[in-house]
């Protein structure tokens, strides 16, 4: 269920031919709500959150320059908050995360603290959401007036103690094998590589992998907000961004002063997190057919079908082709997915993902090979890549008991590939790693309404692939007052970064006033994309 968007194609594959996608805070000081750390057993990691959280707020953050190598570019400043491993033991092992931030560019009267910000994942990292001032990106522009703008590399993330399953130039090789079986011998060999990938996990990582946990990087964020100087965090959160702020407003609801939550993550304990990728493979397939609508209609431009079965039946041969003999020697099924997956994920891919397609079919495979192929030059942007993937599964993984049994796999994912079967095996096969996991799975937090929650901002598309709407219906439902603004008939991941108005100047309005409507909204989606 990978939720963000790959820094390089790379990051498009998993060890067992998956995909990496599948798909993902002196109120400093007080302990969160007793009842709901009590109720999950939790009462010494929320007193070990507390303890470290007074300590961040003494300590503050050390802002500099950051390091050059990092492409953040002044006036925005890098700094570390360390945080323990274990928060059941605050005085034991601590890790540092990375932090960035560039100040308000309003006055200071006009300051209404920091907003944290994380892009989804699990694996994202959040750093470059500063970037957002520098670029002057006009829909950010009054929310900059008012707020310093906070990313941060969560736990095992980037430069925050970062974790590894395989070696990168290894994660990254092509052609992987195609991840839809022909035989029960396919399907052996992607359950050995996924067997194989747990355990490197353990091997490359072990000891932090108990801790790669949604309540912790929630524990962690509640530690950013303390050393930041701030009693209550503000926070915009996309995709798994979703589900670590729904944990954080669960664990800690009076440090809350406001919270969007854009492409919800279905909170759910029953969804976490083996329903929730079945769940996306049927939502891929709808959007997967959006676009290639959208592909036929624009015929005149992409010249690959009048209707949706034409196109498909391009992609169909495509992936005949690709699966017979991988095209430029590198590029086979697997790859191809991972290239195109991008298409139902964003609309912003809709023209590029087209053009590629196009120009194959006109008798160009190099444009293809460009894209959809791995990078081996790239060392930088396939350890990213790894460690996006690794941080993934080792959230996931941990974060909920996975069924174990083989046959359920099989059987679950047999029945849906025969109606959905763009994403599904895919997906299955990048998170089979957690059947055979090395280490204890946690129990996800029962996310709920405490004393102190505020309302919440809940902004969803009603026909996102990554995160289906039904998983906003229930995070609305389960965080009471919250409001949820709704952009029919519309499928792009991460809605706040789009240009729409009836939902950009809601956003504006909550963060700068805390006003929100008397009731949900329903808006009218954005603008299609113009080949």
């Amino acid at each position: 269920m990978r939720d963000i968007r790959p820094k390089n194609r790379a990051l498009a594959l998993g060890s067992a031919g998956a995909l990496v996608t599948a798909t993902l805070i002196t109120g400093a000081l007080a302990a969160p709500a007793a009842g709901a750390e009590n109720r999950h057993g939790q009462d010494r990691e929320a007193r070990g959150a507390a303890i470290a959280a007074e300590r961040a707020a003494k300590a503050g953050i050390n802002w500099q320059d950051c390091p050059a190598d990092w492409g953040l570019e002044k006036p925005i400043q890098c700094g570390w908050v360390s945080v323990p491993l274990n928060y059941a033991k605050p005085y034991g092992k601590q890790i540092k995360l990375a932090v960035d931030r560039i100040g308000n560019t309003g006055t200071k009267k006009d300051r209404q603290g920091a907003l944290v910000y994380n892009p989804g994942g699990p694996g994202g990292s959040g750093m470059r959401f500063p970037r957002r001032v520098t670029t002057k990106s006009p829909l950010w522009a009054n929310t900059a007036k008012a707020y310093d703008f906070v990313g941060f590399d969560p736990r095992g993330v980037g430069h925050s103690a970062p974790i590894s399953c395989i070696d990168p130039q290894e994660f990254v090789k092509a052609p992987k094998a195609d991840p839809v079986p022909d035989t029960e011998a396919d399907k052996t060999a992607q359950r050995k590589l996924a067997r194989e990938y747990a355990d490197g996990c353990y091997e490359r990582s072990g000891e932090m992998l108990p801790y790669m946990t949604t309540p912790n990087t929630a524990r962690d964020l509640d530690v950013i907000r303390a050393a930041l100087g701030e009693k209550k965090l503000n926070y915009l959160g996309v995709s798994y961004g979703t589900y670590l702020g729904a944990v954080y407003g669960t664990l800690f609801p009076g440090h809350i002063r406001r919270m969007i939550v854009d492409s919800v993550v279905n909170p759910s304990r029953e969804n976490i997190w083996y329903q929730a990728n079945l769940e996306q493979d049927i939502a891929f397939e709808g959007r997967w057919k959006d676009w290639e609508d959208w592909v036929a209609a624009n015929d005149a431009t992409f010249h690959l079908g009048t209707t949706r079965d034409a196109v498909q039946a391009k992609w169909l041969q495509l992936r005949a082709t690709a699966k017979k003999s991988p095209i430029g020697g590198v590029v086979g099924p697997a790859e191809l997915i991972s290239f195109f997956q991008s298409a139902p994920y964003y609309d912003s891919s809709w023209v590029p993902v087209a053009t590629v397609f196009s120009k194959y079919v006109a008798g160009d495979t190099q444009a293809l090979v460009d894209a959809a192929a791995p990078d081996l030059s790239d060392t930088a942007g396939n350890i990213s890549a790894e460690n996006g993937n690794a941080v993934y599964t080792a959230v996931e993984c941990t974060d909920a008991k996975w069924p174990t049994s083989w046959r359920k796999w099989d059987r679950d994912n047999t029945r849906l590939n025969k109606d959905y079967p763009f994403m599904t095996w895919a997906n299955a096969w990048m998170n089979l790693p957690c059947a055979t996991w090395p280490v204890k799975q946690q129990t996800p937090v029962n996310v709920k309404t405490h004393k102190g929650l505020p309302p919440v901002m809940i902004v969803q598309s009603t026909r996102d692939a990554a995160t289906p709407y039904p998983g906003a219906v229930e995070l609305h439902q389960r965080f009471k007052g919250s409001r949820l603004i709704t952009e029919k008939d519309a499928g792009s991941h991460g809605v706040t970064g789009l240009v729409n108005p009836c939902i950009n100047q809601r956003v504006d309005d909550y963060l700068l006033t805390g006003k929100l409507d008397a009731a949900d909204v329903t808006c009218a989606p954005h603008a299609t994309p113009k080949p």
